[in-house]
């Protein structure tokens, strides 16, 4: 699985003019599926996002996670991380999960987040969402299991 991760100091999701989720200081990930993930690599990316060291501590230094600052987290599915861009003008799709798998496995990720942290938020799966976030820093890192 792939995980596209902003530290924010917000971040929201519209589908058809209607705010879906949202969270305020925190991370916003775009979430990609592969067709070799499963539930172990959804449960290590989880991990790794609650525990991820993106935010300041009293020096400046980022060694604070998620968990740390009782942050936001807001899921966002989007299947063209897992796009092959190595050739050519167009991106391939052959590497990402089925759309019914990747559903799926991106419900599961979502129900663990919401299982093992308390401000979870989320994008909806196949819609045509529009996502507004304020990336603070700007401090951007892809992360994959």
């Amino acid at each position: 699985m792939i995980g596209l991760l902003q530290r924010v100091s917000n971040g929201s999701v519209k589908v058809e003019q209607e705010v879906i989720g949202e969270i305020g200081r925190g991370l916003l990930v775009l979430v990609g599926v592969q067709r070799d993930d499963n539930e172990t690599k959804a449960d290590r990316l989880l991990e790794r996002l609650l525990g991820y060291r993106v935010f300041p501590d009293e020096t400046g230094r980022m060694n604070l996670g998620l968990r740390d600052i009782g942050g936001g987290l807001l899921l966002v599915p989007q299947f063209t991380l897992a796009a092959d861009t190595h050739k050519g003008k167009r991106a391939g799709f052959s590497t990402a999960a089925p759309p019914a798998m990747g559903e799926a496995l991106f419900l599961y990720l979502l129900d663990r987040a919401r299982e093992t942290h308390g401000d979870v938020a989320n994008g909806r799966f196949g819609a045509d969402m529009q996502v507004a976030l304020t990336n603070k820093g700007p401090v951007t890192f892809w992360l994959e299991t």
